[in-house]
């Protein structure tokens, strides 16, 4: 079976960002792994083709260092811009953009958290 790598996905589910970096410097089978990350045999399967590190035996049987692994999905996963916001700035959750706030009005929320409301800067 061969597999074009570009129709293949390296999309990691919650589970799999939670879980890998508390693997053990030790060498997984690839149901051992799958079963430690909550996820299915085939996604690991394809995770190794699109270059998850990983060994073979002379036997043929596919190992996995949990470390290597962890690090290789800390290395795969987007980085998230952070955004330094200037007094009177927001981060608007709807064109995802900071913007200029016109009239803030703050409540307080749970524990330290402000839920803030206000019309966002037009943009014309």
């Amino acid at each position: 079976m061969s597999y074009n790598s570009s129709n293949l996905r390296k999309k990691f589910n919650h589970s799999v960002i939670v879980k890998s970096p508390g693997l053990l410097p030790m060498l997984y089978t690839v149901r051992e792994l799958a079963e430690e990350l909550s996820i299915t045999d085939r996604t690991l399967r394809d995770w190794l083709v699109l270059g998850a590190p990983h060994t073979r035996d002379r036997l043929g049987h596919i190992w996995v260092n949990g470390q290597e692994f962890a690090n290789w999905v800390a290395l795969q996963r987007k980085k998230v811009p952070s955004y330094k916001l200037n007094p009177g700035e927001g981060y608007c959750m709807s064109c995802n953009q900071v913007v200029k706030m016109l009239k803030p009005i703050s409540r307080p929320s749970l524990g330290r958290l402000v839920y803030t409301e206000c019309l966002p800067k037009l943009r014309w």
